[in-house]
């Protein structure tokens, strides 16, 4: 009877020894999920269809003013891609908070050189391959509502973001600020150099 005592013992505390170790290993297994699901965290992306009229609604609402929401840059650089960038946010409703290269606001001084920047807006959204939207450059034919226009004025730098709002056959009429705008036929613009950029899509977190 005593043995088996003993024995019972002897399972109970190598259970419990068991039940610690599980204890200890578990959050570098729950660690090592995690690395993992990062490191392959584009087999957790899925495309999504970016959201036109809710970038048109909001274009239209605020062209010729300003959201309380969003820093006003009119006097430290201009404000034409920070409105463009929250036009394509109200498509998308995701932002892609990697520092630096990423495209996102938080505040006036915590924002990617993306949402507010003409050359680094362009470059965000043709060589995303992350989350939140991107395009790619396309032809005046191929341009349609909710996606964007960049004039040079110097034929050298990029200097200047516009929305597109409408378009008819070869007539398309935009929305921008800075010089702020709404419903402006692109014909009254003398510029240099012209790029058309096509919002393909967004990508989000499954």
């Amino acid at each position: 009877q005593s043995r088996g005592l003993g024995d019972v013992y002897k399972r109970q505390e190598y259970t419990s020894l068991l039940f610690l170790k599980i204890l200890m290993i578990y959050p570098l297994i729950v660690n090592i999920f995690l690395l993992l699901s990062y490191l392959f965290i584009g087999d957790y992306m899925i495309n999504s269809r970016y959201d036109r009229i809710n970038a048109l609604n909001y274009a239209r609402t605020w062209a010729l003013k300003r959201n309380p929401k969003y820093y006003n840059y009119d006097n430290i650089g201009g404000d034409c891609t920070n409105f463009v960038s929250q036009c394509i946010y109200e498509g998308s409703k995701v932002m892609n908070h990697t520092k630096t290269f990423g495209w996102y606001y938080y505040s006036a001084n915590k924002k990617s050189p993306s949402w507010t920047g003409v050359e680094y807006l362009f470059n965000f959204l043709t060589k995303n391959s992350g989350i939140g939207p991107y395009g790619n450059v396309c032809s005046k034919e191929d341009i349609e509502q909710g996606d964007i226009i960049q004039l040079s004025f110097d034929g050298d730098n990029f200097a200047h973001s516009l929305f597109v709002v409408d378009k008819v056959l070869s007539n398309i009429w935009i929305a921008t600020h800075t010089f702020d705008a709404y419903y402006k036929n692109l014909n009254d613009y003398n510029y240099q150099k012209i790029r058309f950029l096509h919002i393909e899509g967004i990508r989000k977190l499954s």
